[in-house]
């Protein structure tokens, strides 16, 4: 019989082969606290460097969930509210009566994609500025020329009223961190988060040269112009990743990233209790769907054996990521695959990954348990 590792391996190798990407990895952790790992593929293409366990990618949108629970840590120290007006913070910026639903956001709502604030990443101005800006570290652009692509917009709703997901709302909240702390984004993190739960794989995509980033391929005809490999010959991005900031802007292991699921959504990521402020929502779609989106957590209500599932995804040119918990169980998963291609047109099935390996993870342990962590 297949140890839990070989059959994870074994799920891998199905994947790569079925949807033709390079490599990827995948670690899980049980309620005992157990932690595994799996790999499969390539780390580059060119050089044959096979993916380790230790290989890091970027993780994308996923790096929201330290952003929210950065807000959150901070609301617990009472430095800041959840419910407070984000022109409280930001009211003083020269630009922010250009934003749409100036006089009406809070933090909550950029924290639940409810604020009606576009998304940067689709206007004109960011797309055809993308190209240029992504290959030049000296015209990078600044957390708040990003703000500037949506301004004098309308707003997509009225705040509250309404759910779009939306880069832009979390640059904002990594400018109220850096306001209400006078520290920079990433300080707040270490302090909060990455030095006391030893997420050691885990850093700021802030420049070039990443220690540990395996070759990541985007697709030929990529919307921001960028090259289909994502590193040099000597191992540096050819496009400078710290434009995404507090959209993401973190490389990592699969493996802190199911360590950090198990912690954030047991309750034991703060000394405090936090939990009731992460799964305040909003609903996404229909109400059939059962999706919501509370602050940095997609929360999916599905029926059959895996149950109710938390977390978040991530892709950005070159890499993929998935985070997810399931309470049922006690039990997280995470995998990173480096590319985005097939992810951003679906004909890689995500989901589809998902639920796959869950299965394998949770059918090995053997049996239901009732849930543990209440929310």
């Amino acid at each position: 019989m297949k140890t839990l590792k070989q059959q994870l391996n074994s799920e891998l190798d199905r994947f790569r082969i079925q949807y033709g990407f390079p490599g990827v990895t995948a670690s899980y952790v049980l309620l005992d606290g157990t932690i595994g790992e799996g790999v499969s593929g390539l780390a580059d293409l060119e050089t044959e460097e096979p993916m380790t366990a230790k290989s890091r990618m970027l993780a994308a949108s996923i790096g929201k969930t330290f952003v929210a629970a950065t807000i959150v840590y901070l609301a617990k120290e009472g430095r800041l509210n959840l419910d407070d007006p984000l022109a409280k913070w930001l009211g003083d910026c020269i630009w922010y009566s250009r934003l749409p639903n100036c006089k009406t956001i809070t933090l909550r709502h950029l924290l639940i994609h409810s604020s009606g604030v576009p998304d940067h990443l689709y206007t004109t101005q960011f797309l055809q500025s993308s190209p240029h800006k992504w290959m030049n570290v000296d015209s990078l652009f600044s957390h708040e020329s990003l703000i500037q692509c949506i301004l004098d917009q309308p707003p997509l709703f009225e705040a509250g009223k309404g759910w779009a997901y939306t880069d832009t709302g979390y640059i904002l909240l990594g400018l109220v961190i850096e306001a209400v702390t006078k520290n920079s984004y990433y300080e707040e993190l270490n302090r909060c988060f990455l030095k006391p739960l030893n997420l050691d794989m885990t850093s700021p995509s802030d420049q070039q040269m990443l220690p540990g980033l395996v070759a990541g391929y985007t697709t030929q005809d990529n919307v921001f112009g960028l090259p289909r490999k994502t590193i040099d010959e000597l191992g540096k991005m050819v496009w400078n990743p710290a434009v995404e900031w507090t959209g993401g802007g973190l490389i990592c292991t699969s493996r802190d990233l199911a360590v950090w699921a198990k912690l954030l959504y047991e309750g034991h990521a703060m000394q405090v209790e936090y939990l009731t402020d992460l799964f305040q929502s909003f609903p996404i779609g229909d109400e059939e769907s059962g999706a919501r989106y509370g602050a940095g957590v997609f929360i999916q209500q599905k029926d059959g054996p895996l149950g109710e599932s938390w977390g978040h995804g991530g892709v950005i040119p070159g890499y993929s990521s998935s985070m997810r918990y399931y309470p049922r169980y006690g039990v997280a998963v995470a995998f990173q695959i480096n590319t985005d291609s097939g992810v951003t047109d679906h004909s890689l099935d995500v989901s589809c990954m998902e639920s796959s390996l869950a299965e394998i993870v949770i059918r090995s342990v053997g049996g239901d348990q009732s849930s543990h962590i209440k929310k």
